[in-house]
């Protein structure tokens, strides 16, 4: 059964910093395109990063470049999101997904639609 699992979600202060993990189990993420996404209450979901099979492929949400940073460990079947200097317009549920196939090697997307498979999500909390 392909199970993503998503951990590292807690309460934190503005200018703090999070590492969230995707973690797969049944089956390998080695060839898989995987996605952060995130939805705050009351807002639609929104692609924060993504990252290609083969890592090279790399693309952030704007308002989080310079601050998050996505990175694979294959030999772990994790995916991680380096959140640094957050702020509470940060604060949402974040899900994982994977897409796998001959696209996913080299390209990756922040479109929702474009994955098959997602986790149950970690909720984030940026406040004071």
């Amino acid at each position: 059964q392909v199970q993503l699992v998503e951990s590292g979600g807690d309460l934190v202060q503005p200018g703090g910093s999070l590492r969230l993990s995707c973690a797969a189990s049944g089956f390998s993420l080695a060839g898989y395109a995987i996605g952060w996404f995130r939805q705050a209450p009351g807002k639609e979901r929104e692609g924060v990063s993504c990252v290609s099979s083969n890592g090279y492929s790399i693309h952030y949400l704007d308002s989080v470049k310079g601050r998050f940073t996505i990175s694979r460990d294959n030999a772990k079947n994790t995916v991680y999101l380096q959140m640094n200097s957050l702020k509470p317009e940060d604060t949402a549920v974040y899900y994982c997904a994977a897409q796998f196939g001959s696209w996913a090697l080299r390209n990756c997307a922040v479109t929702a639609t474009v994955y098959d498979y997602w986790g149950q999500g970690t909720q984030v909390t940026v406040s004071s």
